[in-house]
């Protein structure tokens, strides 16, 4: 069963609202006209008992009583819809109107009835005609006489009508409300909805040469322009992944391309014409760097790609940061020296994290801190440890760096001298991708990196959380290695 449109529910709710607010508003009226209705004839049947009463209460001879009949006669002219019955305690009637209908024979406490200061106010039903009236006991002029009981009725049937008018007035009322309000319910939903229109359109035209479209976020209803806000970061944050993919893809093709130019070079090369053995075993030695270029590269993209996917899970332990960077100045000491720059070291640090990782990170941030050093420099590295969170600082002086290209220096295959060619920046020469994987490896353990670059001194920070930050009581444990 297809379910019902959003402006359709909408446009019922208001049709429903309005008929539920018509209701009780209708309800109250009715029912305030009938109480008016109701205390207009008790106001001229109550008149008229104070008449009556007043007038056999005058009634002290048996002169008076046989004029009474001809008096209550004059009372009732002009009421043609007032009827009255007087009845004497032996059951005799003194007087019964022509016209109008009196309350039923019953007594003055009948049950059902509104009885008040002795009299019982009652209401009746006689075909279509509806009536309203009371009946009283009244005492009579005569001495010690018992007294008579008064009847009196009304005939409402006009008020009826009214009511019963006014019941289809305000139904006939309702039903044109409740489709007028569905009608606007549905002209105001579609309008307040248009935005959800054209995020649907955008959302099914959507293509990689679209991302750069966007939803007008002004004169936009404020419930949905949060969405509309959210639909555009969403673009933005497509446009910008896109971009990147393709500038990876362009600069990986670029990467790619020249290893394998190269190798299919020296393979012609090598065909073209007979060589010794020594020939031969210096092109293979040539071909087996491009291959080692190669693989670093594929690695290195594998590793990034298990990042973006969150799938790389450090193995914890307690590291001695100190001796880590040690071994690595071991490690890079040769080469160093060949560049004539020199490695410093200060304070120390314990972290909690991945030990291959680790290295992996500081071993590229070396090489690129050695890579850009002059001759008779020296590269800095400082720890600080504030039990919760150490900081590694890499420190080299170089050529400084513009503020537009700092954030992009932890991109794939970004080089901020891209004169260097295949000595750019990376985890080994023309990767292009050593930052990014220390930006990676920094994140999955819960930390960050960053970099400034002023005064022609570039200075790496990378933060990380402290070994006693879940483990307070647990001892140092220095962990090195090659």
């Amino acid at each position: 069963m297809k379910a019902a449109s959003l402006t359709a529910r909408l446009s019922l709710l208001f049709a429903l609202s309005t008929v539920a607010v018509l209701l009780g508003l209708g309800w109250t009226l009715e029912r305030l006209v009938e109480v008016h209705f109701r205390e207009i004839d008790h106001h001229e049947i109550a008149g008229k008992l104070a008449l009556v009463r007043n007038l056999l209460v005058k009634a002290t001879t048996p002169a008076s009583l046989a004029t009474l009949p001809a008096e209550l006669e004059a009372a009732l002219v002009g009421h043609p819809g007032l009827a009255l019955r007087v009845q004497a305690a032996d059951g005799s009637l003194r007087f019964a109107s022509v016209s109008g209908q009196v309350p039923p024979r019953m007594p003055v406490a009948r049950p059902g009835g509104e009885a008040v200061e002795g009299v019982l106010w009652v209401r009746w039903q006689d075909g279509a005609h509806a009536f309203s009236g009371l009946i009283a006991r009244v005492a009579i002029g005569v001495s010690e006489a018992p007294p008579d009981t008064v009847a009196i009725g009304l005939d409402i049937s006009h008020h009826q009508a009214f009511l019963d008018e006014f019941r289809r007035i305000l139904g006939l009322a309702m039903l044109l409300a409740a489709a007028a309000a569905a009608a606007l319910g549905w002209a105001v939903t579609r309008a307040g909805l248009r935005p959800l229109r054209r995020i649907t359109a955008l959302a099914a035209d959507l293509d990689a040469s679209r991302l750069g479209d966007r939803l007008p976020e002004a004169r936009v209803p404020a419930e949905i322009k949060a969405l509309v806000i959210a639909f555009n970061a969403m673009l933005a944050r497509l446009e910008a992944s896109f971009q990147r993919l393709s500038d990876v893809s362009a600069d990986m093709a670029h990467e790619l391309r020249t290893p394998i130019s190269n190798l299919t070079l020296q393979t012609q090369v090598a065909l073209n014409a007979a060589r010794d053995a020594d020939q031969y075993r210096e092109i293979l030695y040539s071909s087996l760097e491009e291959y080692e270029r190669l693989g670093r590269m594929i690695g290195d993209m594998l590793f990034l790609a298990r990042a973006d996917q969150g799938l790389l899970r450090p193995v914890t332990a307690i590291l001695d940061l100190a001796a880590q960077v040690r071994d690595l100045f071991d490690y890079f000491e040769a080469w160093a020296e060949e560049q004539g720059v020199s490695l410093a070291l200060t304070g120390s640090a314990y972290v909690r994290g991945d030990p291959s990782m680790l290295r992996r990170a500081l071993s590229n941030l070396l090489s690129n801190a050695i890579r850009h050093t002059s001759a008779g420099q020296q590269v800095c590295v400082q720890l600080t440890d504030d039990k919760q969170w150490c900081r590694i600082t890499i420190q080299n002086p170089g050529p400084t760096l513009s503020p537009e290209q700092l954030p992009r220096l932890f991109e794939r295959f970004y080089r901020a001298d891209p004169a260097r060619g295949r000595q750019g920046v990376g985890s080994g020469p023309g990767t292009g991708l050593g930052l990014a994987i220390v930006k990676s490896i920094a994140e999955a353990h819960g930390g960050g990196i960053a970099v400034t670059s002023e005064a022609g001194r570039t200075c790496f920070v990378v933060t990380l959380p402290g070994a006693w930050r879940h483990t307070p009581r647990m001892a140092p444990v220095a962990t090195a290695g090659k």
